[in-house]
């Protein structure tokens, strides 16, 4: 009989054991990143990283691994403790390269690891670091980007200043988040010798150079570079360049659109590059991307596609050069997709209700991509004949312990009779004769979306109870050029009608109990979480992370100069609509709902300031509100542990208001 009994105590304990389980704020430890695939020249391998969360040091560690095309074989590449990034596969196969800060090579460094076997050996010394780089045809030298060197470095020790000096500023955009304040060193184009490990500067000037690509023969470089006008920081007019490979080569100017362009890949002969032409240079905020191909020798440029009207990004030159690849956000989804270069029908090769985050191609054809979908983060996976093979299991375990909500596609129609897309996450075990507690998560940007790509944030709101609901307001990107620019210098008026219509629509599903339901967002979904709360007083709890309201306030505090003069024209010569825009603090006596507010205290993209300012407000006027400030922390939250915290809070909040619970 005991013995019967103990069986069905280890059974029910098992069964326990394997039943799926909620998502809690802890699983940020457990989950890992996969990092975009890279395939080896021979196809025969893919160098990806995998980025870890260690508690007890509370920092991130991503490190390189490979995985061979079959997937039967997965080795760790790297393993110190500062770091690596961007693996990249010499052209003879040989090497394994990618950029690492550790034995203290300032900045991140390029590495090599000699699939022949030994440790990594540092490839260069450039004291302004290495913030990106690609290998020549032939493997005999890297084309690198490098910030220029501080002056102050090359003193000896004796001669350096210990005492902090004064920051003297002098640019037009004179602060950027995570950089810091602005200075007249910039980034440039460099070429170095695998072999000497000596450096060659290409470029130079005031200005910044990025997205260097070499030609097919080795014998040229393109990349990007604002070099029009007098003061490059006052145009939004990026260009693509192209410059011999050899020092003191003078560069061809091969672009004349006013506005940006980027990403630009040489077709395989050398005859042509393709590349990205943005929107026109007002709409800073709201670009998006048309192809484009132009003679790598100068000519007229040529648009591809451009009727698409839709996101594209990550443009590659197919090995016959035929087609060109790229990523096409879509309406919730991103997908792999291709062109001909001589123009005709964009073809879906990739599709569904998912998000491709990244792709390559081997010589030999072969394509590996990084996906998601909404139940699943991003992994590598095999491509070919049409369908996905998965390469890597990192996060296999980890998910197939999770009870996961269900991710659905909802539409509706706004107040001026368009047509709004969204995401409704419902918790796992959602029983449709019940009415639960509405959660209205806002994207930032405005110029992104919300898509079937896994969302921990979503996830973690759904294993508390909630339906979570997630609307591409007009802003947004995934719709075409007049959805994003609908808001230009009109903000918190028709994304607040189609967040309020994408409420009203669900509330209309007969599962919403209209009496708890959450509000609150990160940058601008801070943002438009404090128009939303003093517009209406139907939230009953709301989290303002990252936002403003006041935003004449924001004009010399944070990033956005050349956006605000374009777009609002400077506060003293359009007063009424900055006041309008900030409608959200003259009117925070409108405002009932408790509202905690959140931040970075080194926030330059959108500074704390505009949070303190808001929270000062409601606390003025009696409303339940709470400042949470993060130390050190930049517009994103990256410290595991204030990472943590942050959703811990989330969850406090609104349990506190929305369901009852103290704490």
């Amino acid at each position: 009989m005991r013995f019967a009994l103990l069986l069905a105590v280890l059974a029910a304990t098992t069964a326990s054991a394997q039943s799926p389980r909620p998502l809690r704020s802890a699983d940020i430890y457990r989950l890992r990143d996969v990092g975009a695939a890279r395939i080896s020249p021979d196809g025969a391998w893919i160098a990806y990283t995998v980025t870890t969360v260690d508690s007890a040091k509370d920092k991130s560690d991503s490190d390189v691994w490979m995985v061979n095309y079959e997937g039967t074989r997965t080795i760790r590449m790297t393993s110190s403790p500062e770091g690596e990034s961007n693996p990249r596969w010499s052209p003879d196969n040989r090497y394994l390269s990618f950029v690492s800060g550790r034995y203290e090579s300032k900045g991140g460094q390029v590495w090599l690891l000699d699939r022949s076997g030994g440790d990594a050996v540092r490839l260069t010394d450039l004291k302004g670091g290495v913030g990106e780089y690609e290998w020549s045809p032939d493997g005999s030298r890297l084309a690198v980007v490098s910030h220029d060197p501080d002056p102050e470095d090359a003193k000896p020790d004796s001669l350096k200043t210990k005492n902090p000096k004064p920051i003297v500023l002098d640019r037009y955009a004179f602060k950027r988040d995570n950089t810091g304040y602005l200075d007249r060193l910039r980034d440039h184009v460099y070429i170095v010798d695998v072999t000497t490990k000596k450096a060659v500067q290409i470029t130079t000037g005031d200005f910044d150079d990025q997205s260097v690509r070499w030609s097919p023969d080795g014998k040229r470089l393109v990349f990007v570079s604002e070099r029009s006008g007098t003061d490059p920081d006052r145009t939004n007019n990026a260009d693509i360049y192209v410059v011999d490979a050899v020092a003191g080569a003078t560069p061809l100017k091969l672009t004349t659109w006013s506005g940006p362009d980027a990403n630009p890949v040489w077709s395989p002969d050398g005859q042509f590059i393709a590349y990205l032409q943005g929107s026109e240079p007002q709409l800073s905020a709201y670009t998006q991307n048309t192809i484009a191909v132009v003679p790598s020798a100068g000519g007229t440029a040529r648009l591809i596609a451009a009727s698409l009207d839709r996101d594209v990004n990550g443009l590659s030159w197919s090995g016959d050069g035929k087609l060109l690849r790229f990523l096409l956000g879509d309406d919730r989804a991103v997908h792999l997709a291709s062109v001909p270069v001589s123009g005709g029908t964009v073809t879906r090769v990739l599709d569904g209700r998912r998000a491709v985050t990244s792709y390559d191609a081997s010589t030999t054809g072969r394509v590996v991509v990084n996906t998601a979908t909404a139940t699943r983060s991003g992994e590598v996976f095999a491509f070919e004949n049409g369908a996905l093979r998965a390469l890597t299991h990192v996060n296999d375990s980890i998910f197939t312990a999770l009870a996961l909500g269900t991710t659905e596609d909802v539409q509706f129609k706004n107040k001026d009779g368009l047509t709004v897309g969204a995401l409704l996450v419902k918790p796992a075990g959602f029983d449709a004769s019940k009415k639960y507690p509405l959660m209205l998560r806002i994207h930032g940007g405005p110029n992104g979306q919300d898509q079937h790509a896994f969302s921990f944030e979503r996830e973690l709101f759904a294993a508390n109870g909630y339906l979570v609901l997630a609307v591409n307001y007009r802003g947004s990107s995934g719709r075409g050029q007049a959805w994003k620019k609908a808001i230009f210098a009109d903000w918190g008026n028709k994304e607040v009608q189609d967040l309020m219509a994408g409420v009203d629509h669900v509330i209309g599903m007969g599962v919403v109990d209209t009496t708890r339901m959450g509000i609150g967002g990160w940058s601008y979904g801070g943002i438009l979480t404090d128009y939303t709360i003093a517009t209406t007083t139907r939230f009953k709890a709301a989290t303002s992370g990252a936002g403003s309201a006041l935003q004449t306030t924001m004009y010399g505090s944070d990033q956005y100069i050349y956006q605000y003069e374009n777009e609002l024209g400077a506060p003293w010569k359009n007063p009424k609509l900055w006041e309008k825009l900030s409608y959200p603090f003259w009117h925070a006596d409108r405002i009932t709902t408790p509202t905690m507010f959140l931040g970075g205290e080194k926030d330059f993209n959108v500074p704390i300031a505009g949070g303190e300012q808001m929270y000062q407000a409601l606390k003025s006027l009696g409303v339940p509100s709470q400042m949470i400030v993060y130390p050190g922390q930049f517009h994103g939250i990256s410290r595991p542990s204030f990472v943590k915290d942050r959703y811990d809070r989330y969850v406090g909040w609104y349990a506190k208001y929305l369901m009852g619970v103290t704490q």
